[in-house]
C-alpha cells in the first residue's frame, strides 16, 4: 500500500506563504501525475494544481499566479505565496501511478486576516 505524506501546513496571516510538501513511498517518474486539491469547511473539494508530467503544470483560476507546483522523483511541492483567507483550507495530495490513484490525510492551512 502506498503512502503519501503531507507537510507544510500551519497558521499565517494573509500576504503570507506557506510551502506544503508531498512525500510518496515510491518513486514519483516523469509520467506519475501528480495534485494538489483542498477542502474548506462545508465546501466541496476543490482541484489546486495538477502536474500531468513532469514538465505539465496547471492550476486553478482562484490561485494561478500565487501559488506554483513543482515535484521531484520522491515529492510534490506546493509553494503558496500572498495567501487570502479563503485559501483556507485542508490540503489534500494525490497521485497516480498507472490506474492506481493514492491520497494523503491532508494538511490544515489556515490564513487569517
Amino acid at each position: 500500500q502506498e503512502q503519501l505524506v503531507e507537510s507544510g501546513g500551519g497558521l499565517v496571516q494573509a500576504g503570507g506563504s506557506l510551502r506544503l510538501s508531498c512525500a510518496a513511498s515510491r518513486r514519483i517518474y516523469s509520467s506519475t501525475i501528480c495534485a494538489w486539491y483542498r477542502q474548506a469547511p462545508g465546501k466541496e473539494r476543490e482541484l489546486v494544481a495538477h502536474s500531468q508530467s513532469a514538465l505539465s503544470f496547471r492550476y486553478a483560476n482562484s490561485v494561478k499566479g500565487r501559488f506554483a507546483m513543482s515535484r521531484d522523483n520522491v515529492k510534490a511541492y506546493l509553494q503558496m505565496n500572498n495567501l487570502e483567507p479563503e485559501d483556507t483550507a485542508v490540503y489534500y495530495c494525490t497521485m497516480q501511478w498507472g490506474r492506481d490513484t493514492y491520497w494523503g490525510r491532508g494538511t490544515q492551512v489556515t490564513v487569517s486576516s
